[in-house]
């Protein structure tokens, strides 16, 4: 069946995209690319020319997110099955195709309303991806950008669209969090990355509730941890490990109000073997506590 390859880059809309290069190159060790001419804030985590794309705005929010699909052949195919599922999808103009970066672009809308750009050939950097911040560079070979953790009003038809796509369940989890209050989020992977989409309904401001990016060394991920500490900049969660990703991460609040989980050591779904759907009844198997939680218990 067709399906798109991964998830390959994404946009936001920033009102400080100052601070968004301070956070995203100084304290987490991506690289900038060259300045463009709208003020667009163009994030390298690998060989590709882009993965974040930070352009100038209000509404502090993902505006869009690109899905590679590979093959003329597979982009024709998903259209058309979108298309038949009674979805609009618009090729896009050569100027938004030029500006992502990438040979042909189509775009939709999930049941959420959020911008989903189906493309081809994400273009290569000039120059080698280095950072001095991450030495053990970031994953995306056959996983893609990381993951991305959607608020949705109706989960499953959030499911049944991405389904469209190719992605395929991962597992769930559901827990209580406050008396009365229940996450109950399911996982979905298109390769080998345990998930590049999460889905949950709750309520939040935003339409992305946070991004993952991974490294390939844990230690990186404390060095991390360590700049921002530093920098007094903001943690959403400390430092822990999710039970279905088996993730070593934390959570910071980047410059526009949503999460970023930074982490190592993420869980493979394999190619060659079934794939067990688990529930898991916590969202942690250890850690991600606010921040002023444990200063409360410390005090």
């Amino acid at each position: 069946m067709a399906t798109v390859v991964e998830l390959g880059y994404l946009g936001i809309e920033a009102a400080d995209v100052a601070a968004w290069r301070r956070f995203a190159v100084d304290l987490l060790g991506l690289q900038a690319a060259a300045e463009r001419t709208d003020g667009t804030l163009a994030l390298r985590l690998d060989d590709r020319a882009h993965r974040l794309l930070i352009t100038p705005g209000p509404a502090d929010d993902m505006v869009f997110a690109g899905y590679d699909c590979g093959s003329e052949a597979n982009l024709e195919t998903l259209t058309a099955r979108l298309r038949d599922a009674g979805l609009a999808v618009e090729a896009a103009s050569d100027e938004t195709a030029r500006a992502r970066g990438v040979r042909r672009l189509l775009a939709t809308r999930d049941p959420a309303g959020n911008r989903v750009e189906l493309y081809i050939d994400l273009a290569r950097a000039a120059q080698p991806f280095a950072s001095q911040h991450v030495p053990s560079g970031f994953v995306t070979a056959n996983g893609g950008l990381g993951h991305l953790f959607l608020p949705a009003q109706d989960r499953q038809a959030m499911m049944d669209f991405y389904t469209l796509l190719g992605f395929r369940l991962s597992d769930y989890i559901r827990q209580e969090v406050a008396p009365g209050v229940v996450v109950d989020a399911a996982f979905m992977h298109c390769n080998g990355r345990h998930h590049s989409l999460a889905f949950a309904v709750f309520p939040f401001p935003k339409k992305l509730q946070h991004v993952m990016l991974e490294v390939n060394d844990r230690i990186d991920v404390g060095c991390a941890h360590d700049r921002l500490l530093a920098a007094k900049a903001p943690l959403a969660m400390t430092l822990g490990m999710h039970p279905n990703d088996l993730m070593f991460s934390f959570y910071a609040v980047t410059p526009s109000g949503f999460a970023l989980e930074f982490g190592a050591g993420g869980r493979v779904i394999p190619s060659d073997a079934p794939w067990q759907v688990t529930t898991y009844d916590r969202l942690s198997l250890w850690g991600h506590k606010p921040p002023a939680q444990v200063a409360a218990a410390l005090s």
